[in-house]
């Protein structure tokens, strides 16, 4: 998947970059599975603005994505591999053998063609949908359920994986993106390998314009509003009046901790989130 670079024949033009994917199908999504979707622009059933800077971009379809994998036993086969404006991971369409239709998350190297499986003694291939019980120590897997039959709920952005660390007594333990270690219940299903698009973090938007397209309004800072609309705002120059960085309604933003204490959780938290930032070699 290649970067593609353009020349700067205009200001917003320099820098910006766009991800070249040659296997992504150019054929309208199936209509079965796709359904409309209604902008909120960030507003609750109130009329009320509850997420801020959102609203407008560009119309789009929900795919109806199968989080469950609940054909169990039954092969399917990948018809080709789809866009999907509502997630930053490709889509697979598949093609069961009875006759059933559905969408997944595509896996790293997964192609038009193959051949996928939910089965509890599927092979150890990429796409195949096993419990953690019966998944290797050391195999790289995505789409991790929580709780067991519920759905994927972890490593389902482009370029997640989860590592299968350890099992011990009635757990299974996993390595999250975010260096947490975590127990799971064996009975908990995840598909192995990573998820694909992988240069999707490294694609540069460019322009203002491109992110109102994905309904991203502009992101006002808080020390150039007035006093009575955010605590930075007022005074003289670029001044927050001493304050550590907080929300509009005065809650700290940076470095506070917002979880819950003595979250039930917890008790399948091994190791806490490193903190580490990764430092990009010159």
């Amino acid at each position: 998947m290649p970067i593609k670079k353009y020349k700067p024949y205009t200001s917003s033009r320099r820098g910006m970059s766009t991800l070249v994917v040659p296997e992504l199908s150019k054929e309208r999504p199936l209509k079965a599975l796709t359904t409309g979707r209604r902008e909120k622009a960030g507003r609750n059933n109130n009329g009320r603005t509850t997420a801020r800077f959102r609203g407008g971009g560009h119309r789009q379809l929900l795919r109806e994505v199968d989080f469950k994998r609940n054909k169990m036993g039954i092969a399917a086969k990948v018809k080709q591999i789809e866009y999907d404006p509502n997630r930053s991971a490709n889509i697979a369409l598949l093609f069961y053998v009875d006759g059933v239709k559905a969408y997944i998350i595509a896996a790293h190297n997964l192609k038009a063609g193959d051949t996928v499986i939910s089965s509890p003694d599927a092979p150890i291939r990429v796409g195949n949908c096993l419990p953690l019980a019966n998944i290797p120590l050391g195999t790289t897997i995505h789409c991790v359920e929580l709780q067991p039959g519920r759905g994927a709920q972890l490593c389902r952005g482009a370029g997640a994986a989860a590592q299968v660390m350890a099992k011990e007594g009635k757990y299974v333990q996993l390595r999250l993106p975010s260096g947490e270690v975590r127990n799971f219940q064996p009975s908990c299903r995840a598909t192995i390998g990573q998820v694909g698009n992988l240069e999707k973090e490294n694609v540069k938007i460019g322009k203002a314009g491109r992110n109102r397209w994905l309904g991203k309004r502009p992101h006002v800072r808080g020390t150039v509003m007035n006093a009575c609309d955010h605590p930075h705002g007022g005074g003289e120059g670029k001044s927050n009046s001493g304050r550590p960085p907080t929300s509009p309604w005065g809650v700290q933003s940076k470095g506070t901790k917002t979880r819950r204490k003595n979250k039930p959780s917890d008790m399948y938290i091994v190791k806490r989130a490193s903190r580490r930032k990764d430092v990009k070699k010159k």
